[in-house]
């Protein structure tokens, strides 16, 4: 009798991976952006940034005065960008200002609908789930 093993580090056959997903926006038709797929080694970079910050913003929300709402609610943003600019690999069909846009130009002067769909998307292909999501 003879035994067969499989060994999970080597290919079966022709195999091809895209680190990244191509996507088309629905709110600005003709918009088309690359979202970085997760790995291990993104994921473990991005637990790393998030963690502080999501620190922060659980003590922020726990705290019962106006400050630490507003405090919480800026973490939240700031959490929101951090994600836009760690997943989002490259955006086509917009300029902004008459200039092609970038991740870094569509973050700081882009418009709002189009950064929170690509942070949906990006969060989505990260796997996170929907608690996960809201932060």
């Amino acid at each position: 009798m003879t035994r067969s093993t499989l060994h999970l580090d080597e290919p079966v056959g022709a195999s091809s991976y895209e680190s990244g997903v191509n996507l088309a926006s629905v709110q600005f038709p003709g918009v088309e952006f690359r979202v970085r797929r997760m790995s291990f080694g993104r994921r473990l970079e991005l637990m790393r940034r998030v963690r502080e910050l999501a620190q922060r913003m659980e003590f922020a929300e726990a705290g019962a005065g106006f400050a630490d709402k507003v405090e919480a609610s800026l973490l939240a943003l700031e959490v929101e960008r951090l994600y836009l600019e760690w997943g989002l690999e490259s955006v086509s069909g917009l300029e902004l200002d008459g200039l092609p846009a970038t991740p870094q130009t569509l973050a700081e002067r882009g418009p709002e609908g189009l950064c929170r769909e690509m942070i949906q998307a990006i969060k989505a292909e990260c796997g996170l789930s929907e608690e996960e999501r809201k932060n």
